[in-house]
Order: C-alpha cells, then sequence, then structure tokens
C-alpha cells in the first residue's frame, strides 16, 4: 500500500504561481528556439479581382508551431516586440513565405507583410530581402511590401525614405487595414502607395449599413484620385462581395473568396467567379442626406502668421509644437495659403536650402492654393468640391472664412465624419411611416439596373378601395393596412437582390432580379389576403365589405381591400430611361384593378419602337 505523505497538522500549504517573470522568460525561449530552427510556416490569402474573379495575388500570412503559445502571429510579434527581436523575426518570416511562395509556385503577385518599426531601422539589412528573392528566382515586380501598423508611426521622413529604397529595388508597396490603424490616412497621404487595404470592419455588413457604404465610397473616391487600387479585406458573404464590386473596388480578400491556406487553391470559388460575371446590381442601404448642414460645425481655431514673417520663424514654430501639421499664412485678415510641416522639413532636409530661404518670406514654401470656403457652405458642397480637387487637399485640410475673413482650419478627417454620419441620420428619401426608400432612391436603383445590362421585374402594387377604407375606418388604420403591406413585401423578398419602395400612399413598387418573382408576388396576395380582414369589424367581414359614401355623396358597398400589381419585365437595352418604365408600369396596374380581388396583371407587350 502506498504511503501518502501529509503535512504535519497545523502546516499551511504555499502553492507558488508561475512568476511573470517566469512566463517572459519562456516566451523567449519559446521564441529563440523558433528562431533557431525555422519553425515558422507560411500560409496563403488568395486576392480576387472583384470584375473577373481571377487571383491576381496572394498575401503570405505567417503561423508559429502548431503546439506552440507563439503559434498565433499576434503572440508572435507581442513577444518578439518585447525581447526586441521584431526584426529577426520579421526577416525569418519573409524569408520563409518567400521561399514558399516560390516552391508552390503560384501565380500572381504576393503581398509580404512588413511592419513600419521593422522598415523604420536604419540598421536593418534592407537589402536582405532582395537577396532572397533574387535566389528564388522572384521578379521584385511580383511582390507588394504590405505596411501593417501594430504601433503608432511618427517619423514619416523616415518611412519616406525606407519605402523610396524598396521602390527603387522594384517593389510596390501596400497599406494595411486603412481606418482602422493610428494613421493609415496620414500614410497614404505620405507613401502614396499602389494599394491600400480597407479595413474590415467597414467590410462586413455593408450591405445593411449605410454608414461603412459611405466611407468606402469615400475611400474609393480618392483611391481613383490618387491612382491607388482598393483591397477590400474580410469579405465574409456574396451580399458584401456584390455591394462592393458595384461600388468599383478593385480587389478583395476574405473567406467567402478563400480561407488562408498552406497549399491555396489558384482560381477563386466557381460560385464567387459565377456572381461576379452575374449582371445584376446589389441593392444598396438606404441613407438620406441632410442639405442644410454647413461646415461651420468643423471650425478649429488655428493661429495663422503674416506672409512677413521669414521661414526659419515659421520652421521654429513647427519645432516648438509637435502636433501642429498645418500653417495657414494670412495677412489683414485675407487668407493667402497654406504651409505644410513636411514640406517645410523636407526642403530644409536638402543642402543649402536653410541658408538660402531661411531668411526669406514664408510664401516661399507656402501652397497658395488652397481649398477655402465659407463658414456657410454646406457640407455635401464642400465634399464635391474636395472629391474635385487634388487628393492632397483632404490631406491638408481647408480655410474656413467668416465673409471674407479667416475663421480657422477645417480637416478632411472631420468633414468624412460628418458626412457619414449625415447618410444615416436623416431620411430624406425614406417614407416616414414605412421606412421604405421613396420615389429618388428607386429611380436611382432603375438608373443602376437599366446601366447593368441586366434583365429585372418592375411591380406596382396599389390597393383597391383604400381611399374609402380610410374614411369609414380612419386614418391610423389606413396606416396599419400600409405598413402591413410594406412589411410584407419586404418580408417575401431576397434583400440582396430586390428592392423594395414606397412610391407614396398605398403605392409600392418592387424591382425584382430574382427569377422566381412570379411566385413571390402570389405569396404576397395571399398573405395580404389572409391578413387584410384583420382590419375590418367582424360584421363587416362577415358580409365581406362595407357600406360608405363617394364622392358624391351616395352610399355605396365597398368590398374588403384587395391588392393589385401590374408587372413588366425588363430585357437588356429595351428601355432606356426610369421614365419609360414608371409609364410602362403605371399602364401595367391599371389592367391589374381591372380584376377583381388580389391579382396580378404581367404586361407582355413590347415598349413603343420595338
Amino acid at each position: 500500500m502506498n504511503s501518502v505523505l501529509k503535512p504535519a497538522a497545523g502546516a499551511t500549504i504555499t502553492y507558488l504561481q508561475p512568476r511573470e517573470e517566469d512566463e517572459e522568460a519562456i516566451l523567449r525561449a519559446h521564441l529563440l528556439d523558433i528562431l533557431a530552427r525555422r519553425q515558422l510556416s507560411a500560409l496563403f490569402q488568395p486576392i480576387v479581382h472583384m470584375q473577373t474573379g481571377e487571383i491576381i495575388a496572394y498575401e503570405g500570412l505567417i503561423r508559429g508551431p502548431s503546439d506552440s503559445p507563439l503559434h498565433a502571429p499576434m503572440n508572435l510579434f507581442k513577444t518578439a516586440r518585447s525581447n526586441d527581436l521584431t526584426v529577426e523575426v520579421e526577416h525569418l518570416c519573409r524569408k520563409v513565405v518567400l521561399e514558399r511562395f516560390a516552391e508552390l509556385g503560384l501565380p500572381g503577385k504576393l503581398f509580404l507583410n512588413v511592419s513600419p518599426e521593422s522598415l523604420l531601422q536604419r540598421d536593418a539589412r534592407h537589402g536582405e530581402t532582395l537577396e532572397v528573392i533574387r535566389q528564388l528566382g522572384i521578379n521584385p515586380e511580383r511582390v507588394i511590401i504590405e505596411l501593417t501598423e501594430n504601433q503608432p508611426t511618427y517619423d514619416y521622413a523616415l518611412m519616406r525614405e525606407a519605402v523610396l529604397h524598396y521602390r527603387q529595388m522594384g517593389f510596390q508597396i501596400a497599406i494595411d487595414d486603412l481606418g482602422e490603424g493610428f494613421s493609415s490616412l496620414r500614410l497614404w497621404s505620405e507613401l502614396r502607395p499602389e494599394f491600400v487595404k480597407i479595413d474590415m470592419h467597414f467590410i462586413q455588413g455593408i450591405n445593411h449599413d449605410p454608414v461603412k457604404l459611405q466611407f468606402v465610397r469615400s475611400i474609393q473616391e480618392i483611391a481613383e484620385k490618387s491612382n491607388t487600387r482598393v483591397i477590400a479585406e474580410g469579405i465574409e458573404t456574396q451580399a458584401e462581395l456584390l455591394v462592393l464590386r458595384d461600388v468599383g473596388v478593385a480587389y478583395g480578400q476574405g473567406y467567402h473568396l478563400g480561407r488562408p491556406h498552406p497549399t491555396p487553391a489558384r482560381t477563386a470559388p466557381a460560385d464567387v467567379v459565377k456572381t461576379l460575371a452575374r449582371n445584376g446590381v446589389a441593392v444598396y442601404p438606404q441613407r438620406g442626406i441632410d442639405q442644410r448642414a454647413t461646415i461651420a460645425k468643423l471650425l478649429h481655431p488655428v493661429p495663422a502668421v503674416p506672409s512677413s514673417m521669414n521661414n526659419n520663424e515659421v520652421y521654429a514654430i513647427f519645432q516648438h509644437a509637435p502636433e501642429l501639421m498645418i500653417i495657414p499664412v494670412v495677412d489683414d485678415g485675407v487668407p493667402l495659403g497654406l504651409i505644410s510641416r513636411f514640406v517645410m522639413i523636407e526642403h530644409f532636409a536638402r543642402p543649402y536650402e536653410r541658408e538660402l530661404y531661411g531668411k526669406k518670406s514664408c510664401r516661399q514654401f507656402m501652397d497658395a492654393n488652397p481649398l477655402i470656403a465659407d463658414r456657410a457652405t454646406s457640407l455635401q458642397e464642400l465634399s464635391f468640391r474636395m472629391a474635385q480637387a487634388a487628393a492632397h487637399h483632404l490631406f491638408n485640410g481647408f480655410i474656413i472664412t467668416d465673409q471674407g475673413r479667416y475663421a480657422g482650419m477645417g480637416t478632411g478627417h472631420d468633414l468624412m465624419r460628418e458626412i457619414t454620419q449625415l447618410q444615416i441620420k436623416a431620411a430624406r428619401y425614406a417614407n416616414p411611416l414605412t421606412q421604405l426608400p421613396g420615389n429618388v432612391p428607386i429611380t436611382e436603383h432603375i438608373d443602376r439596373l437599366l446601366e447593368s445590362g441586366t434583365r429585372f421585374w418592375v411591380c406596382y402594387f396599389d390597393l383597391d378601395h383604400f381611399k374609402p377604407f380610410n374614411d369609414a375606418y380612419g386614418y391610423r388604420r389606413g396606416d396599419d393596412v400600409i405598413q402591413l403591406t410594406g412589411n410584407l413585401l419586404a418580408s417575401h423578398c431576397d434583400p440582396d437582390r430586390d428592392f423594395v419602395g414606397h412610391i407614396g400612399g398605398d403605392d409600392f413598387m418592387v424591382l425584382f432580379q430574382s427569377e422566381d418573382w412570379e411566385q413571390r408576388c402570389q405569396q404576397v396576395l395571399a398573405a395580404f389576403g389572409r391578413h387584410v380582414t384583420d382590419f375590418y369589424s367582424t360584421e363587416d367581414r362577415e358580409r365581406g365589405g362595407y357600406l360608405s359614401e363617394d364622392r358624391q355623396g351616395r352610399k355605396v358597398f365597398y368590398s374588403v381591400m384587395s391588392l393589385s400589381v401590374g408587372a413588366i419585365r425588363v430585357e437588356p437595352h429595351q428601355y432606356h430611361s426610369h421614365h419609360q418604365i414608371a409609364t410602362a408600369a403605371a399602364e401595367s396596374k391599371k389592367q391589374a384593378k381591372k380584376i377583381h380581388g388580389n391579382s396580378l396583371f404581367l404586361d407582355r407587350r413590347q415598349p413603343p419602337g420595338h
């Protein structure tokens, strides 16, 4: 029988917990072992062309040993930073990814993750990556340096220098997680990368969120002006994919297109290729705009300098205020231009420029064509001007005046934020009763459908005998019936393919891309027939209607309300404007209303001229 050692009576047992220093030492040992034995493996996630469905590139990702606490890249790099081994770990990661990429013979480009921290190490072996690439026989033009931001970046001048060094070797540059990092917009302005990746927060659920849609649209507009291609990260559904394709985003990445894998596919999933090849359009989440909102709320008081001040004095102001990025130049209240910290520092860093220009007027390095707007300017107007202007105005900001005199500054970031907020808050384009899109969004969606050259169906829904019901039962009961109709339409349509709009009153329009549109309409009619009687008294329900006065004051028997649907099929290039479609749908609805009860009429005639 085994004996068991027990503590003496009254003794206290102390259980020793591993100390934090011990845990750090264990992690350091793991890390050193990984470096010594090259225990890292590469995964690759495809990046897909949003128009063709072709895989144009792969992002190289890294994993530690599967049985190690440093398996996840976040833990791996956190431990590397705390042990001052970031550069060593990153160099090994890049070597492992490059070797595996070459070994697999993957097509297209490779996105290679590099942290600004590693890029800025003056003693880093910047030529090592190029040497590995040459040994592997990979053309540097196939490799994109993807800057991943784990901590703030402040030394932009050094960053530009390092990026220039990589560009001279033939590499292109991408910025990761736009909208999520500490200074990604600023990095975009400074480095002018060939690619920007939008953080997945703004991508996931974009088909339901007008704010996210507006953010991505704004980024896409800036990208088009600055010759940058956008990559949407984190795409997880077909609906997100179609919205992003329609916005014009060039490339996509995410689980819906392909998960990270040691031996990734060389073609995108067949359903993704089929979806992207489809002519149809995505249904955008709806938003409204407050046209009265002005830029006065964006005003920041920023001290100005006179044009008589020399460059040495302006440089001293920048040195004493590290957070100051822009200084306005103003004479007697009249704004003349803007001086950028980076333009000033860049000039003074050049040989002899300080000696030559230091005592000259600050006009020397001033942007003499800044964006200037009165405080009464609407947010929409300034946003339009910003979109039309050169890209640097978004990053420099704009001067705000009050009746022509300098009042302060506004930033591009604040303008984008306010526009985005207004889009979601205002309900100008939505029917206040049903919250369904009104005439303007209906027209916009028809135009998008026509432009896409896809086949779709327009169904005009109208309630029969609604006005006398309103007179007999009151407007509140009438509103309840309208809400019922809106809810039935929304619940029987595919929210990603079919657009439900409320024209006004008891008139609705559905723009179907679903091939089974007719079955959906019949389901709506059947459901309406079941539910509408709930709004009548027991007596009127039993006799199938009620007596009420018509417009001439005569007693008339009205049957229980029914729903009429006039439908037209729109083939590619059959109609040329939303006006033609509205006219044809209204005519079809008239025919449907001639049929007693809940009815659907499909107009099979060709429009005039066909």
